[in-house]
């Protein structure tokens, strides 16, 4: 059953939220949902065809033509700054940003920097574009830094001393640890931005049924196809991430862990502030921006 709207319609008039993942599963079903509340709304793809088609999309289901299209390949450093200076030449002002791209490889890939996909995709990704868009979040406040996460975090571990994977890897453990590093990166965000204006939380959307894992699919991922039936459909996986990107319900609410548009707790390592404190600095030394630091 879908969750009743939070938000009424018309609310996200005037604002600008940009989503990373856009051309389908939750992340287009958020950007539908949030161009419907009438916001102008951004969407990330690899591929610029693909990504125009889903804005398409967008604007058909939305009946809003306010939908931009931005390319790029967010495992590349290089393109996620690209893309961050075509948002901050196109947007004025950001009231939203939604880290919503993601992915799971069984097997271990290495990226155009020589990281491991998983790591680079799901957390070192959004940690940068997030570094990138800061000061224009901060001159846009109030506004609001979503992260989708995954319950996945409740089993994942920090391993500072195989982060990419190099000595053993295992596609399951490396996706733990990524979304792990997503609440934990949101945590000491909030942290950073504490009076800021700009809020920080992370959500997990349930389990979705959409074409997340099948570039390089698990035995257990295939084995689970056939129940895809009983699975969420992404616009109920969405209806969290619309919630904390639209609600007046969740205004100024920061540094929480978000399920079913609930906060919950997350898992204890997670509120280890000494090792997010360790994640940031390693992240940051792996993007290039240490000297940048939130203010």
């Amino acid at each position: 059953m879908t969750p009743e709207p939070t938000t009424t319609p018309g609310a996200m008039a005037g604002k600008t939220v940009l989503i990373t993942g856009g051309t389908g599963g939750i992340g287009k079903a958020t950007a539908i949902g949030l161009a419907g509340l009438g916001a102008r709304v951004g969407i990330t793809g690899r591929d610029l065809t693909r990504t125009r088609a889903a804005a398409a999309d967008v604007i058909h289901e939305s009946g809003n033509p306010a939908v931009d299209v931005f390319a790029a390949d967010m495992s590349s450093q290089a393109e996620v700054r690209r893309l961050a200076a075509t948002v901050l030449d196109t947007y004025p002002r950001l009231d939203v940003l939604v880290n919503n791209v993601g992915g799971f490889w069984a097997h271990r890939h290495v990226t155009a920097d020589g990281l491991e996909h998983t790591f680079a995709l799901n957390h070192l990704a959004p940690f940068l574009l997030t570094g990138l868009l800061l000061d224009r979040l901060e001159a846009s406040a109030p506004a609001r830094i979503v992260t989708v996460a995954s319950n996945a975090q409740a089993m994942g571990r920090i391993n500072f001393d195989d982060l990419q994977g190099e000595k053993d890897y295992s596609g399951p453990r490396a996706y733990n640890q990524s979304k792990l590093a997503n609440v934990m990166f949101t945590y000491e965000l909030a942290r950073r931005l504490h009076g800021t204006g700009v809020t920080a939380n992370a959500l997990h959307p349930g389990v979705v049924r959409t074409g997340f894992g099948a570039e390089d699919p698990s035995t257990l991922t295939k084995a689970v196809m056939p129940l895809m039936f009983f699975l969420k459909t992404p616009a109920q996986g969405a209806a969290t991430s619309i919630h904390l990107a639209s609600s007046a319900d969740v205004e100024g609410i920061t540094g929480r862990y978000f399920a079913g548009s609930k906060p919950k707790t997350s898992t204890k390592s997670s509120y280890d502030t000494a090792a997010a404190n360790r994640l940031w600095q390693v992240s940051a030394d792996l993007v290039g921006l240490t000297a940048a630091q939130p203010s």
